[in-house]
Formats: C-alpha cells, structure tokens, sequence
C-alpha cells in the first residue's frame, strides 16, 4: 500500500502521526503509510480467489452468461474476461494497472497483480497492488455437448450423386478438408449415393451449402420441420434439411448430349468425353479436341447421363497410331484443348487378341499413346442408339499402367474425413484407386488437394520405369500432427 501526496498546503514541515507519532510529511488523514494500512483496506470486498470454466474439447473460456471465447495464454482476450469477472466488486476502486504473473501451465491457475486507488479519510488517496488468483474448472460447453451426443442437431446437408462411381465424392472430401468446412459438423455420415453432414445451428449448414455450389455442379432445396413450439415464449425449435445434388457426371464418363446443347456449345459432336467436374463438367470431342464446360443450371435444363459405368469398359491394344497436326474447326467452333493431341488410331481388344477385327477412331490421347500401349475404352456399337454414321466405332478414354506397380511405388497419401460409414460398396477401394491415378495424371487436378508425404522413401522422379505420371516430392506436404509441434503431451490449454 502507497500513500498519494496531497496537494501542496500553506505548511512546509513535517507533522507527527496522530497514531504511532512518527514525523510524516503533511496530509489529509495525519496519520502514516503503516497506521493507514492498520485503519483501512481499499481491496476489501473484491475476491483473492475466482472461478473461470474452461471447456477442455474446444478449448474455449466461457463469458457469462453464455459466451464461449478462444483465449489464448496471458493474451489480451484472456484479461479482459478476467477482469470482467471482478467488475461488479470494483465499482468502488479505480482500476490503475493490471498485468499476469507467471503460473506453470498445468497448475489451472492464472494470477493477475491488479494496482487499484481509492481516496479514503479526508480526501486522501491510497494505492494498493494485490493478487487475485483464478483456478480454471473443467466445465464442457453447450456446442461439445451436441457433439458428444451425436444425436442433437438442428439441420443436416444431405449431398447426392446418382452414379456408380464416386471420384466427384473424393474430390470433394479433399476440397472440403484443404478449406476446413467440416469443423462445424457434429456428425458426418456416408451412406449409399451421398453423404451426411450433421450441424448445430442451421447457419453453419447454409455455409456448406454455399460451399458446394461454388466447387461442384449441384442445386439444392430447403426444407424444415417443426419440433417444439413454446407458447409461453412464442419459440420456435424448427429442424432443417438441406438436399444437394450433384449433377450424374464423373470424370472419364462418356456422354450424350442433346443436339440442342451440342450446338450451343460450339457446333461440338454429341458425344463427348469428361475431362474433369470442378464447379462445371469438362466437356472434350474426341473427335476435334474442341473443349466446354457445362454449368449446374445449363445441365438440369438440357440434363444428359453417361453411356456406360466404369465396370463396361474394356481393353484395348494400339494397333496403330497417325497424330494429325493441323485441324481445323468449322464455323463458330469454340476453343480447343492445348493440354491434348488429336491422332487417328487402329484398336483391337485384348479379348479379340485371336481375331482380326480392328477398330479405327479418333481419340484426343494423341500425346500420350503410342503401339502397343494398353488404353480403356467404350465400344458404341453396344451402348449408343445414335445413328451409326455420326458416331465412333470406338471411344478411348484413359492409358492403362500397371496398378500393382503404381500402388507399391506410391510414396505419398491424402487425409480422410472422420465419418461413419454403412452401405459400403464391394468396390469401394477400387474406385478410391482410381481417383488417386487421376491425382498423379492430371496437374490441375490435384493443385487443389493437399498431398502429404507418405512413409515411404521418396524418389525424386516424375516418371517411373513404364511412364506412368508421378507425384513430384515438391508438391508434397509434411503430415505434422499436433503432438509433433507441442512435444506430445501438455496441450490442454492451448489454442490455435
């Protein structure tokens, strides 16, 4: 405790405590800084020791009445809600410094040295310095809660696709990891052609609704059900559902559009290839190599399937092969792929390998393919209704590699959504395969997924020895966790 000189009086010398009968300086009680402190205590009536809830699962400080806060140690936020703690009991004092003092991290206690004035007997001010101690107590937020019971939630966004295979649905799980929209779930479920998103409040469904529309071909509608209505309150709990569905197109699909479409695209063929699903389908001829997109509101209003799921296609060995250097495009065709090339190639399948019968076709893997290479293709002679002159004998869709090879040589791995699963297909793993070769084949493709490296010893090749594409070691990300950054244990407190 400090005595505050007084103002300057009419009287310059010393004066003797009316108490103990020391000589002071002049002030207004008379007495000294010892007898003051005996007679007055200006802390009186705050608490030396207060209790503040920490939610150990979110790691958030709760603000009455019912705020939770991300409050960083010995931070700004940390002592602004302490001090908002002890404001009730400081209406008195006036609050002159207020600082931490140092407390080993796993004690549960923060110590804050406060520095008050408040003006006592006869005008005289007093200055004190104390400690107030907070024990921290455990205490699980409303938010955690709803968590943990998995049960409680008040809207879900269900996503769908009508197709056989998933490659739209893993691109989107690594979409929606790279951004973080799921830390707002309280429960994901994957079930047969979509998945569940489970959330507390209906806002944080709408920001993944929201989400979707900007990364993938999709329309959506709302809906909602009422639970509980209090008349007294005149509340309402309502439920709501949001349903998105994702346009029936993966990558690799063969497609038939209508003429009316094909014409609007730029005079394309009718039959086309899907290059890559981003928020528009990548459309390419194989025939011209003229290349469009189709967006969600174009698609549902001239919708068009695939003509076959992947389990249809077949084999085929390159014959022969021709690269055609100059195409030119009719009147009002639009852009042509840079990334592919045109050639005219003789096919024969590997089932027929006792036969004589080839196919010729033209096919936009010109850069790629060379004789006797294996290719997966799509015979339309058994899938297309069209008429036969306006259509391919044959449409080839991607380079065969050895899966063996690429899966024992893979030195890298993608995270995954924690999610519960049921009605899981039989050829779930290899689909998830073939997503992954679509990562190493296509750059674009994987600029937005994050590649981690795996534990493997990695190789610093683009190519392996039968040149199927790899994953450079540049493009790969460390896989640190949490524990690795804070040395395992003793995290309890921390925050991002």
């Amino acid at each position: 405790m400090e005595y505050m000189q007084a103002p300057a009086t009419s009287s310059h010398g010393n004066i003797l405590c009316c108490t103990c009968g020391v000589p002071i300086p002049p002030n207004p009680a008379n007495m000294c800084v010892s007898c003051l402190r005996t007679q007055v205590d200006i802390s009186e009536g705050i608490p030396k020791q207060v209790s503040v809830h920490f939610c150990k699962q979110c790691e958030r400080y709760l603000q009455p009445p019912g705020t939770w806060m991300q409050c960083a140690l010995e931070s700004r936020e940390l002592l602004a809600l302490c001090l908002k703690k002890l404001k009730s009991s400081m209406t008195k004092v006036r609050l002159i410094d207020a600082g931490f003092l140092w407390t080993e991290p796993h004690s549960k206690r923060i110590k804050l040295k406060l520095t008050i004035q408040k003006e006592v007997m006869n005008g005289a001010i007093l200055q004190q310095v104390f400690v107030v101690e907070f024990v921290i107590q455990a205490q699980m937020c409303d938010d955690c809660h709803r968590v943990e019971a998995k049960d409680y939630w008040k809207a879900v966004v269900q996503v769908r696709q009508k197709t056989v295979h998933k490659k739209t649905f893993y691109y989107l799980e690594q979409l929606i990891l790279k951004h973080k929209v799921h830390q707002n779930t309280l429960r994901i479920k994957e079930i047969h052609e979509g998945i569940d998103f489970y959330y507390s409040s209906k806002q944080h469904a709408q920001k993944m609704v929201d989400f979707l529309q900007c990364t993938v071909p999709c329309r959506s509608k709302a809906s909602q059900r009422l639970i509980s209505h209090d008349v007294h309150s005149n509340t309402y709990n309502y439920k709501s559902t949001f349903s998105v569905e994702i346009v029936p197109i993966c990558k690799d699909n063969v497609v038939c559009m209508s003429p009316r479409l094909a014409q609007s695209l730029g005079n394309m063929g009718q039959v086309c290839v899907c290059i890559q699903v981003t928020s528009t389908v990548h459309l390419i001829d194989p025939k011209t190599l003229q290349i469009a997109e189709v967006d969600a509101n174009t698609y549902w209003r001239y919708p068009f399937n695939s003509l076959c799921s992947p389990k249809q296609l077949e084999e085929f060995i390159v014959m022969d092969i021709d690269i055609i250097r100059d195409q030119k495009l009719g009147a009002g065709a639009g852009l042509r792929s840079n990334r592919h090339t045109l050639a005219e190639v003789w096919v024969q399948k590997t089932s027929e390998m006792n036969t004589s019968q080839q196919y010729h076709c033209r096919t936009f893997l010109g850069h790629l393919l060379n004789i006797g290479d294996l290719v997966m293709g799509l015979n339309l002679e058994l899938h297309c209704s069209m008429n036969p002159h306006h259509v391919p004998d044959v449409v080839l869709i991607k380079k065969c590699y050895d899966r063996a090879r690429r899966i024992k040589r893979r030195n890298w791995k993608l995270k995954e959504l924690d999610r519960d699963r049921e009605g899981m297909a039989s050829d779930d793993e290899r689909q998830y395969q073939d997503f992954l070769e679509d990562l190493e084949e296509d750059e674009n493709l994987r600029k937005n997924v994050n590649i981690f490296r795996g534990e493997k010893i990695p190789v610093e090749s683009d190519t392996d020895d039968e040149g199927a594409p790899r994953i450079s070691l540049a493009e790969m990300l460390e896989d640190l966790s949490l524990n690795d950054a804070t040395g395992g244990e003793g995290a309890d407190m921390m925050t991002d």
